[in-house]
């Protein structure tokens, strides 16, 4: 399905808070800003007009959305959405060179710290991806 075309955003108008909290944004007067009734985030309307931006401390990076006319869509691309083909990525990675090392091992004990060895490592990063980007 093609993305929709984003739409202005009307300083006047309420619209649901983009952080899937039930939220509604409400405009906060003498600004060209939005605050959340639910979450109590506040976001920012950029000079286009066509993003708002969450104004957050807890976030490194700025989260932005576009209004499509129903719903608010992401403008970045957001590595949460694709965390499984990343760890799918490292794991074959690590694969492909930690199995060939195991595999010259001489004795049976090793083979196994090798395979838990690459586990640990294809999980790890897995994991910590996850955790990262679970409340995008």
């Amino acid at each position: 399905m093609p993305p929709q075309k984003a739409q202005k955003i009307d300083l006047s108008k309420e619209y649901p808070c983009p952080c899937r909290r039930r939220g509604c944004l409400v405009p906060i007067t003498l600004t060209e800003a939005f605050g959340c009734n639910r979450c109590q985030q506040i976001f920012v309307l950029e000079e286009n007009g066509l993003i708002i931006e969450q104004l957050s401390t807890t976030y490194p990076y700025k989260k932005t959305w576009r209004w499509t006319g129903h719903r608010w869509a992401s403008t970045q691309g957001n590595l949460g959405e694709s965390y499984l083909p990343v760890a799918l990525l490292i794991v074959l990675v690590l694969l492909i060179v930690w199995l060939p090392l195991a595999l010259q091992s001489p004795t049976g004990p090793s083979i196994i710290l090798w395979a838990l060895l690459a586990v640990i490592l294809a999980v790890l990063p897995a994991l910590m991806v996850w955790l990262a980007y679970r409340r995008s």
